[in-house]
């Protein structure tokens, strides 16, 4: 929730789609409607977690960006094995939680747009 809450603060138009457990994921992911311009996807998501997610289904072209709180090297590791175009550790600070999400959008979903910072 607290990323839909800096989304809306950022300074570009985002379409924002929350699926609260991995099989959420796993269906919104096999609608075929469904084209999601980014992915981010934290690997303490339940039911399904997200290095399980990860190793289940393919993403194609579309970016997915790891945003966890886990600074576990081997885990790293096996998300840029699966794919993930990168893995970013959740700051606690509010306001660089704030321009990371930003940025992680401005990269990888919209990189000419710019984000207002906090």
């Amino acid at each position: 929730m607290l990323v839909r809450q800096v989304l809306n603060d950022c300074s570009v138009l985002v379409n924002l789609h929350i699926a609260r457990h991995g099989e959420q994921a796993i269906s919104m992911l096999a609608d075929a409607q469904f084209k999601p311009a980014l992915i981010i996807l934290d690997l303490n998501i339940p039911r399904i977690s997200g290095l399980a997610l990860l190793e289940r289904r393919e993403f194609g072209k579309t970016p997915v960006v790891v945003f966890t709180s886990s600074s576990n090297p081997a885990e790293k590791e096996r998300c840029i094995a699966l794919g993930v175009r990168e893995v970013v550790l959740k700051p606690m600070d509010l306001g660089e939680f704030s321009e990371t999400v930003c940025r992680i959008v401005r990269t990888w979903a919209i990189p000419e747009a710019t984000c207002a910072r906090s």
